[in-house]
């Protein structure tokens, strides 16, 4: 898969895949192409060569909305829930193309996920903490009953220890739910201590992939990312 944003070549040539209830992380530094990857499977960039397949179908360059009719949910970088509503509307949007029927079923299973969500169903989200933002935003994306998630810095700009419970939650999701997951992350430790496999992103290209344990034990990344 290729990929630019004006003239810089952000994607060059990366392969990758996720399968049904794993967990995948992709690492990597600042500017790797991270982000812009992401953004390409969920339909938010075009990609310039190569093709996303998913469940079998050539899905390249859909737009966004069609690529969560297909089952594909986002939960972006910075949370981005709608400050102004309440924590039970933002859900709701999450769920804008199921019946009401459905909608109900969807809003139980995040509840029993997230019961502090419960607990401020009629809360504005912008009152919320971090924390609990970055719930609501991956509740959000399981709204719609996806098959796929795909997770833009989940731990960014929380505390260590709401780090931890969002990680937790996002074991939970994947093995009780039979969805797979993709994230990106910075956090490396986090990232792949959660993940079953990973891919290492350096300027646009994979390189390195792996179990995860093997990743997070292996003595170039630790070297090159951790300082160890």
């Amino acid at each position: 898969l290729h990929a630019f944003y004006g003239s810089i070549h952000a994607l060059k040539g990366i392969d990758l895949e996720v399968h049904q209830n794993e967990i995948v992380s992709l690492i990597g530094s600042n500017g790797a192409g991270k982000s812009t990857a992401l953004s390409v499977i969920a339909g938010l960039v075009r990609s310039s060569s190569g093709s996303v397949e998913f469940e079998g179908r050539n899905i390249t360059n859909r737009p966004a909305f069609q690529m969560v009719k297909l089952g594909i949910s986002l939960s972006p970088e910075g949370r981005e829930v709608f400050p102004a509503l309440t924590v039970e509307q933002n859900l709701r949007l999450g769920a804008y193309i199921k019946k009401d029927k459905a909608i109900e079923d969807s809003f139980t299973r995040v509840y029993d996920l997230f019961p502090r969500l419960k607990e401020r169903i009629k809360q504005q989200a912008g009152t919320l903490s971090g924390g609990e933002q970055q719930m609501l935003a991956i509740a959000r994306a399981l709204m719609m009953n996806p098959k796929l998630i795909i997770m833009d810095e989940p731990s960014l700009g929380l505390a260590p220890i709401i780090v931890e419970e969002v990680f937790e939650i996002i074991r939970t999701v994947a093995s009780n739910h039979s969805i797979a997951i993709l994230i990106v992350e910075q956090n490396l430790v986090q990232a792949l201590s959660v993940a079953h496999r990973g891919y290492v992103l350096e300027n646009g290209r994979i390189a390195m992939e792996g179990k995860a344990q093997d990743l997070l034990h292996d003595p170039d990344i630790n070297a090159k990312y951790l300082g160890i």
